[in-house]
């Protein structure tokens, strides 16, 4: 089923997206706002564990990503690669390289057909395009196990074509049934629901939450959170001159939320007792082969609904001069989806159909003063809503296998009661999914958003 949490996540300061921007790979949706299609969205594992397993199925390990850069230059094609991996029984480290060619072979091209000749200066100068610091960005990672369960990450990244050093202190302690985290960075990472990135100078975050349900129950989460710095946008290069997110303005602010999820089957294929699975075995053919799901999460075709409700309570301590948002304010949210499934995803063809489709509500009362306005235009008021949370999104996700376990994906995200047919696409994103049987239910995922012009190679785990 497509993924609900994603309803309490969006209103929350850590709902992490897949992004090729930064080495790490991660960045936050905006909170409050809309949040991109969760086609994008990164596994819980840390993109350097990713790139130690990715590189042993590619060329010398070097794996590619594709990202805008601030120096159109440099290019949106990139090679990552993990440089060293030492570990312990407790600790590990790793360096991971980045390098950008595009300018590097420009360079050296124009070069070359200015020369009059092959000489040694041609040579020094193409030994001073290779040797640009542009080109190159590297990030070096270390996690540290505290007892048997708490660990902390720390990470610091220089990017070649940025000034200055990205760094970040992670704090991840699982309770019995909650989740602690905390979590610095300067700056800190932000992606709004158009698209732009935001680099916030110092980021510090605390969050502790619910064991989510898987079908039905409740789900409550706590976090405070405090920003510092005005916000910058990350892609200079494609700068449209709108104004940040208010939410990452500076200030101290507390918010709280609980939901509640529930699912319900339309169809699922009944499960045999004891003894119909035991004639069924003695009428089967011995030499019939036997096929395992390569992803277990998608074993059983079935068709259902879920939903869930939600409310959040938000207060900014400090930074309350900011007049796009208010000091204190409660509100609404929910999600409906329905999922269907053909196939079983365990034979080599045609074993796997499977759509989803989810409507989010991320704000009531934005919707209920979206729809206000509405009505007044209707009776010649010319005042519009701007508030991007006050319009539904309609989330499409479309899955086909290709072959055994290679699945073409697509998801794509509209703006429910904009454009000119009642429907605009905010998000689209294409990718090819490779299962691994071995992880139950892991999967290589090569993806690509026309949108953002962005796309990578990754590894999840527990997720479709």
């Amino acid at each position: 089923m497509a993924n609900l949490s994603s309803a309490i996540d969006s209103v929350f300061w850590d709902h992490n997206l897949s992004s090729p921007q930064t080495l790490e790979g991660t960045a936050r949706s905006v909170p409050g706002e809309p949040f991109p299609v969760d086609g994008a969205r990164a596994s819980r594992s840390h993109r350097i564990q990713q790139l130690s397993l990715l590189r042993e199925g590619f060329p010398l390990g070097v794996i590619p990503a594709f990202a805008p850069s601030s120096d159109k230059r440099l290019g949106s094609f990139s090679l990552n690669s993990l440089l060293l991996s030492p570990s312990s029984s407790n600790w590990w480290a790793g360096l991971v390289g980045q390098f950008k060619p595009k300018k590097l072979f420009a360079d050296i091209k124009t070069s070359i057909s200015k020369a009059e000749e092959w000489d040694l200066q041609l040579f020094k100068d193409t030994t001073k395009h290779i040797v640009d610091k542009s080109l190159y960005s590297v990030g070096l990672w270390t996690q540290i196990a505290l007892g048997s369960s708490s660990s902390l990450l720390l990470s610091a990244e220089r990017l070649g074509d940025k000034e200055g050093i990205r760094k970040k202190l992670m704090f991840v302690h699982p309770l019995e049934k909650h989740d602690l985290t905390v979590e610095a960075a300067w700056p800190d990472l932000f992606l709004d629901h158009k698209g732009r990135f935001w680099d916030v100078p110092e980021s510090l975050n605390f969050d502790i939450s619910s064991l989510a349900p898987e079908t039905t129950g409740l789900h409550y989460r706590f976090a405070v959170h405090k920003s510092k710095g005005h916000p910058q946008q990350v892609n200079a290069a494609e700068t449209s001159g709108d104004a940040p997110p208010a939410s990452l303005f500076p200030g101290l602010c507390a918010k709280a939320a609980v939901s509640y999820k529930a699912s319900k089957d339309l169809w699922r294929p009944k499960e045999k007792d004891d003894n119909a699975k035991e004639e069924e075995e003695d009428d089967d053919d011995d030499e019939s082969p036997v096929f395992l799901p390569y992803d277990i999460r998608l074993k059983e075709p079935h068709a259902a609904v879920s939903g869930i409700v939600g409310s959040t309570l938000a207060a900014w301590i400090t930074g309350r001069d900011t007049k796009r948002r208010s000091p204190i304010s409660a509100d609404a949210f929910g999600s409906a989806c329905c999922t269907f499934q053909k196939g079983r995803f365990s034979k080599l063809y045609g074993d796997l159909t499977r759509v989803d489709a989810r409507v989010d509500v991320s704000s009531a009362s934005a919707l209920a003063k979206r729809i206000f306005h509405a009505i007044k235009r209707s009776s010649g008021s010319n005042k519009t809503d701007d508030d991007a949370s006050g319009s539904p999104r309609l989330s499409l996700i479309f899955q086909q296998q290709v072959a055994g376990p290679i699945v073409f994906k697509v998801d794509s995200q509209f703006e429910v009661g904009a454009g000119k047919y009642g429907a605009q696409m905010e998000d689209l994103i294409y990718s090819l999914n490779y299962s691994l049987r071995l992880l139950e239910s892991g999967k290589v995922v090569a993806w690509y958003s026309p949108k953002r012009k962005e796309g990578m190679v990754e590894l999840r785990v527990f997720e479709f």
